[in-house]
């Protein structure tokens, strides 16, 4: 008779961790960054019809790394908690943080209580009046959360990435400048890459708008804002191979 298997309730959870940090890592990045008129969000995805990053209400947004099944599950149920809150109570009741709150219940639940932990990384964020109260929270696979302030890098080679961010923000950046720098950021990850508009999906949340602030750019206004930026020259958008990243540092 074999003895049975045991495996510690520690190395368990890090074995989790691990695969799920795998999963994410093999994913192509998404970067979120504020900008002088709102929230800024650009993720490396040639895909028009599955979308990483999402509007859930009037002034809250999604963006999303890993597993597509599984964020757009997530993705769903925010918008049902967001739906069901305003209508019982107000509107303005609906924040981020109360969202947050939520998926990171999710996400700890799933991640301790069954075998196969999500392989997803999430950014919730609420455009406010001024930058000063835009909310921007990210959350990892286990469930944890972590208030973010100017830009967040998530996905592919993470690290690579908001090194490059971290070189290129600075506060009150212009829509173009900020978009450039988003670009710029996702292509820090393989040395010959040049991200096109076609291979990019950009979103805003504007508060300088009416009503539901979240839109999405087209490939003719990216292009257009990039080449603003980098003050015409044609590498703006030049062409480019797209690829995935390697290591993922989550928290």
């Amino acid at each position: 008779m074999s003895m049975p298997f045991y495996v510690s309730p520690e190395q368990q959870m890090k074995d989790k961790a691990d695969y799920a940090r795998k999963g994410i890592a093999r994913g192509r990045s998404v970067v979120v960054l504020q900008y002088d008129d709102g929230i800024l969000f650009v993720a490396d995805n040639p895909s028009r019809a599955l979308h990483k990053i999402s509007e859930i209400y009037d002034r809250i947004a999604f963006a999303a790394v890993g597993k597509y099944n599984e964020f757009e599950n997530l993705r769903l149920g925010g918008v049902r908690y967001a739906d069901i809150n305003g209508y019982q109570y107000d509107r303005r009741d609906v924040t981020a943080r109360g969202l947050a709150n939520v998926y990171a219940q999710s996400l700890g639940t799933i991640f301790t209580e069954t075998n196969k932990p999500y392989e997803v990384e999430l950014v919730v964020a609420e455009v406010g009046e001024d930058a000063a109260s835009d909310q921007i929270y990210r959350l990892t696979f286990d469930g944890s959360v972590a208030d973010e302030h100017g830009y967040v890098a998530m996905g592919g080679q993470a690290d690579a990435v908001a090194q490059a961010l971290k070189d290129r923000f600075r506060e009150g950046m212009g829509l173009a400048e900020a978009l450039l720098a988003g670009v710029r950021s996702l292509e820090a990850q393989d040395a010959d890459r040049r991200l096109e508009a076609t291979s990019l999906e950009v979103a805003v949340l504007d508060r300088n708008r009416e009503h539901r602030l979240f839109r999405r750019l087209p490939a003719a206004r990216i292009e257009s804002l990039l080449r603003e930026a980098d003050g015409g020259s044609a590498g703006a958008s030049g062409e480019g191979a797209s690829g995935g990243g390697s290591e993922n540092g989550a928290s």
